[in-house]
């Protein structure tokens, strides 16, 4: 029975440098994924892209191939697949491209994964009566079309095991379904049906569990304790097998810990109603799902089943939204929470005072209770705050007015204000987030395979 090993190195963008490179040494992988997006890259990318053409990827990506590049190439090479191409796959491919011809492996065969962005077409499609209502409220987009700044649809598998079917050692995507990532290598090796619902679903489980990385061997994990070690915690692999079994692990040398319960806690995240996870290549029920715990650090996935793919896919809109900014001070010494309590009604009196008035604004008193309201109870008397003012509103001038009033505390406050450091807080524009949802057939993924030296040769990209 064939079976392949696929690891993931990255949750999202700002995971640990290091955890591509112990997997691709510790791993004896066939694959390696890097789940590099969120909602919220997507719109960090979106700004990037805003100011500059040529950006908008995750540009940590090519640095890691660079460190990749021995495992590159060989009798059973590496091949990596990851959604660093965030809003600009092809830029992405061209600049790894470059990169790997200058060191020699010009050969190595790059596939750039788009289709997922439709911003360009976004007048024609309202023109057509796409109405994007909102996925949680119901709400139409008319009001605010006009401030859009991308949008993208979550792809599903079939572009990534196009890649592979044409020969990529690496696959840049954009934005694609975060568990796709490890379908795509699966339907690749195994050649399975794309209507085997039961197997589709057992490879998207395995990389559900697998794409926060770190999340399901032992971080985040709610049975943490002190013999929990994590400074060297191993990041997940799944084995996967043509007949559709699954086995989750990670390295031998590494720490952390691979359990029936630490992969239970992954299993459940994000999944919403656990008989229907969406994805765009399969409907997968997760309330058959069993764990096994099979060997040391080694669980086995079993009874995952499959339904059809939906109709329609999820798609990430953002919009200008105005500009926030936020800053930090620290109240410390006896009656910290009144005394943090009274730096904020002295900024907004002062505010008044000046004729300026926020839209929004939100304090927090952390070390309070104020990060798990009505969970946590509140600290009676904490021995020091920090209090966190965030403004919002539709005007840079008037974030960036109602900050200044933050760093004067320090000496026209109470007593024990302190820890404010570095440049004054600053407005930064503020691009919001709209789920919505498109007809899968408005969109389809776009393959173009070149080698790394014809890569360099895309000037035009």
């Amino acid at each position: 029975m064939k079976t392949i090993r696929i690891g993931n190195g990255a949750g999202f963008w700002g995971d640990h440098p290091d955890a591509p490179l112990r997997l691709a040494e510790q791993g004896d992988l066939n694959f390696l994924t890097l789940e590099y997006l969120a909602e919220l890259t997507m719109s960090i990318l979106a700004q990037q892209k805003s100011h500059d053409e040529n950006a908008g990827y995750v540009t940590d990506f090519p640095e890691v191939v660079y460190r990749l590049a021995p495992w590159l190439s060989g009798p059973s090479p590496l091949k990596i697949v990851t959604n660093a191409g965030g809003m600009n796959p092809l830029r992405c491919a061209y600049t790894v491209g470059k990169l790997l011809a200058s060191s020699g492996l010009g050969d190595i065969s790059i596939a750039a994964v788009s289709g997922d962005d439709i911003f360009p077409s976004w007048n024609s499609l309202l023109a057509d009566g796409e109405t994007f209502p909102h996925l949680d409220t119901g709400e139409s987009i008319a009001n605010i079309q006009h401030l859009v700044v991308s949008a993208n649809v979550y792809l599903g598998a079939a572009g990534i095991a196009s890649a592979l079917d044409l020969g990529a050692d690496i696959v840049v995507t954009g934005r694609i379904a975060d568990a796709s990532l490890t379908v795509g290598p699966a339907m690749h090796a195994f050649d399975w049906s794309w209507s085997d619902w039961n197997r589709l679903a057992a490879a998207t489980v395995a990389g559900h569990l697998i794409e926060c990385g770190a999340q399901m061997t032992g971080g985040m994990f709610s049975d943490w304790n002190e013999t929990l070690s994590l400074g060297d915690v191993g990041y997940p692999i799944a084995e996967l097998s043509d007949d559709g079994s699954v086995v989750v692990t990670k390295p031998a040398a590494s720490g952390g810990a691979v359990t029936v319960a630490t992969v239970s806690e992954q299993l459940v995240y994000e999944i919403g109603d656990p008989e229907h996870y969406l994805t765009p290549d399969v409907d997968v029920d997760f309330s058959h799902v069993r764990l096994e715990q099979i060997g040391d650090d080694r669980v086995a996935v079993h009874d995952a089943r499959g339904n059809p793919a939906p109709p329609t896919l999820k798609t990430s809109i953002s919009y200008q939204d105005g500009y926030l900014g936020s800053g930090t001070i620290v109240i410390t010494g006896p009656d910290a929470i009144n005394k943090a309590q009274a730096c904020a009604a002295a900024m907004q009196q002062k505010l008044n005072a000046a004729g300026v008035f926020p839209q929004r604004w939100n304090v927090e008193y952390l070390g309070a209770g104020d990060v798990l309201p009505g969970i946590v109870p509140r600290a009676v008397d904490p021995p020091e705050i920090v209090l966190r003012m965030t403004i919002h509103d539709k005007t840079r001038a008037v974030v960036d007015r109602s900050l200044r009033e933050l760093v004067p505390l320090v000496t026209s406050g109470p007593p024990g204000v302190t820890g404010y450091v570095g440049g004054r807080a600053k407005a930064r524009r503020v691009l919001s987030y709209w789920p919505s949802l498109i007809a899968r057939d408005r969109v389809s993924p776009t393959v173009e395979v070149r080698t790394a030296t014809e890569w360099c040769d895309g000037e035009d990209l």
